[in-house]
Order: C-alpha cells, then structure tokens, then sequence
C-alpha cells in the first residue's frame, strides 16, 4: 500500500499528526505528506476538509514552540541546535537572519528548510507579540498547506505513477542510501585529520580541577576563563565563580586584558558549552600560538557542576540578550 493509499485510508488523522509534529521540530516530511493528502482528495477525502486540519494542526504546533520560546529562551534553542558543533553560533545565527529580515519571515519560513522548525521558538524568544505572531504564522502556514495540497491535487495521477515507480526503485535507494554512508564516513574522516591539529591541546577534568582549587596556594594564580560563544546568556544564567569572560571571536584583544592577569607562574583553564568542548580548544590552540600555556575543562561547564564546582551568576554587564522586536 502507496502512501497515497494510507492517507486515502487515513487522511485526516495522518495529516494532522504530521503537520503538529514537525512543527514541534521532529523531522517528519511536512510536503510529501500534504502531496499525499492533495492526491488522495481525488478519491474520497474532502480537500477543504485536509486543508482546515492541516492548517490548524500545524499553526497549534506553532504557538505551543513560541511559548515555548518565550518562557524557556536558551534552553529550548540550544536543544533544537543539540546536534549543532556549537549551540550558541546555530541560535545566534538564525536568530540573525530572522531579525534581519523582520517579523514577516513567519509568512515564508516554513518554505526554507530548518528556518521553519526554528521560526516560532525563535519569535517567542525574540518577544513578538502574541497576535501578531498568530496573524503572521496563520497566514504563512496557511500559504505553506494550500501550495502543497494544491500540488498535489492538480497532479495526482502523475503524484501515483511517481510512488509506484519508486516502489520499483528500491535498488537505487539502496544506492543511494550507501552513497550517502560514505559521503558520511568520508566527511567524518576529513574532520579528524582537521582536528589533529589540537592533539597537543592539554584537558583537564573538572574533578581535578576542582581539587587543584582546594589546594591553591597564594603564590600561584589560576585563571579559568568563560569562552563560551558570543557571549550569549539568559537572565539567571551562571559560569563558574571567579571566572572571567574572553569573548572568543575578538580573541587578539581580549588576550590583551588577558596578559594583565598573566604572570610567570599562572595557569589558564578554559570552558565552554560546546560539543566536544570546540570552542575551548580553539581558543586554546590560539592561545598557544601567543605562548600562553592553557588546559581545557573536558566537558566544559556541567561537567564542573556534575562535580560539585562553585558557580555564580552571570553579572549583568556580562549578559547579551537575542535582539527584541519591542
């Protein structure tokens, strides 16, 4: 049975489903199931029917990611970017391009690949005002379903003769599918000789560290130092206490204030909230370059928590909000 058949059979459940899912973030085929619901409407689902259910499943996902947005801010942002090398660039980055292009990127967004999953948390965070979000996001996923279900309504013969062949394809799939292994495992490899160069990069753990702490001595300092990206921080955010910011994409300067701290038997320690701790060995590998001996905290800021490491609030001078609509 052709999804075609199941949507057929199922349509309006599946449908929905689908549509309130993916816009809660999962990666589920939003277009390719409102083609399927657009044919099938040729042979027993009502498209007026679809199109409501659609719409409205969708726009509800929506508004439940914005307050989800506006009430959790990081938290929700750097989960939808987990998989992202470094959580902080992934919001920042899409938080600029949404700000950039202003409030009515909500009428295009589900159209643009990853911009639509992101789009409503991030009008929460950046504090949109309810309505207006409602109005905007309505209206663009409204847009979004009517262009697919139209598709896939006008073209419904062609949209069965395409399933059944690929039904026939499946060899190239398998194809495909090894094809795409490699490109994987090729990349994986190109990015481990690229991370050879930060082989001589010293770690240390945050349970060391945190008994070296207990035993210092006045004549020796030691610096542990914040890189975490763009400076990025929630209200009530903390770092670890005593510790000082160096913002890590303006390092030539900051290493300028850092060297006022810096004398012949002080010791530098750097975290960050990095996959793989990227950030604090790239900064750490720069650092090396101006002979600044450092180490890096393995597993950055909660692996000093898990370890019981004292931690403060972020002071306020410190804090860089996502830019606000109002």
């Amino acid at each position: 049975m052709g999804l075609i058949d199941v949507i057929s059979n199922h349509g309006y459940t599946v449908t929905a489903m689908v549509m309130f899912l993916a816009a809660m973030g999962l990666p589920l085929p939003m277009s390719i199931t409102l083609l399927a619901a657009g044919a099938a409407s040729q042979h027993g689902l009502r498209l007026s029917t679809v199109l409501l259910v659609a719409w409205g499943a969708g726009v509800a996902g929506d508004t439940l990611f914005y307050f989800g947005g506006r009430y959790t801010g990081w938290w929700l942002l750097s989960g939808m970017c987990r998989m992202s090398m470094n959580p902080e660039q992934c919001i920042f980055s899409s938080a600029g391009y949404f700000y950039r292009r202003g409030q009515k990127t909500l009428l295009f967004a589900k159209f643009i690949p990853g911009l639509g999953a992101m789009a409503a948390p991030l009008a929460g965070s950046l504090n949109m005002r309810i309505g207006r979000f409602l109005r905007l996001d309505a209206l663009g996923a409204l847009a979004y379903c009517s262009v697919w279900l139209g598709i896939g309504y006008a073209f419904s013969g062609s949209l069965r003769e395409i399933t059944e062949s690929l039904g026939r394809a499946s060899h190239a799939a398998l194809f495909l599918l090894l094809l795409l292994g490699f490109s994987y495992a090729l990349a994986l490899v190109v990015f481990t000789m690229r991370a050879q160069r930060y082989e001589g990069i010293d770690r240390i753990t945050a349970d060391n560290l945190y008994g070296r702490l207990q035993e210092q001595t006045p004549e020796k300092l030691m610096i542990i130092a914040d890189v975490r990206s763009h400076g990025y921080y929630d209200p009530g955010m903390q770092r670890i206490k005593n510790s000082i910011r160096v913002e890590p994409h303006r390092l030539k300067e900051e290493l300028i204030a850092l060297r006022e701290f810096m004398v012949p038997e002080c010791e530098v320690y750097l975290y960050c909230s990095c996959l793989r701790d990227t950030t604090s060995v790239r900064v750490a590998h720069m650092l090396m370059q101006e002979n600044c001996h450092t180490k890096v905290i393995t597993g950055g800021m909660k692996a000093w928590i898990k370890a019981g490491g004292e931690v403060e609030l972020v002071p306020e001078t410190d804090l860089q909000h996502l830019p606000r609509f109002d």
